[in-house]
């Protein structure tokens, strides 16, 4: 691996979803990018918020309801989800999930 990369092999891997509760985990942070990968026991919530920044979701394992706006859909791995700033959602675990949150930063915004 050089200098300039990082490399994670199996995103899954890295965070074990709880028996309740929600975890975090920050992989990366840089100027550009904040990648954060949550665990979510089942039918855990977050409850409606919004991002101050453009966000990517990115569901690797389990299986959710998302609120998006006024839309409500279903997540499932390899679902893949970008939603602009300040817009509300949430996310309900109907099983254990491990989600990617990727924040997309500005060059003004660290």
């Amino acid at each position: 691996m050089t200098e300039n990369q990082t490399q994670i092999l199996d995103l899954a891997s890295e965070v074990e979803p709880p028996e309740s509760g929600i975890t975090s985990k920050v992989l990366y942070d840089n100027d550009q990018v904040k990648a954060i990968l949550f665990g979510f026991g089942e039918n855990e919530d977050l409850f409606e918020h919004s991002a101050p920044l453009p966000v990517i979701l990115n569901f690797v394992q389990g299986e959710a309801s998302l609120t998006i706006g006024d839309d409500s859909q279903q997540a499932q791995p390899g679902t893949w989800i970008h939603m602009p700033a300040k817009l509300k959602h949430s996310v309900h675990a109907n099983t254990p999930v491990v989600m990617l949150l990727l924040m997309l930063k500005n060059e003004n915004q660290s």
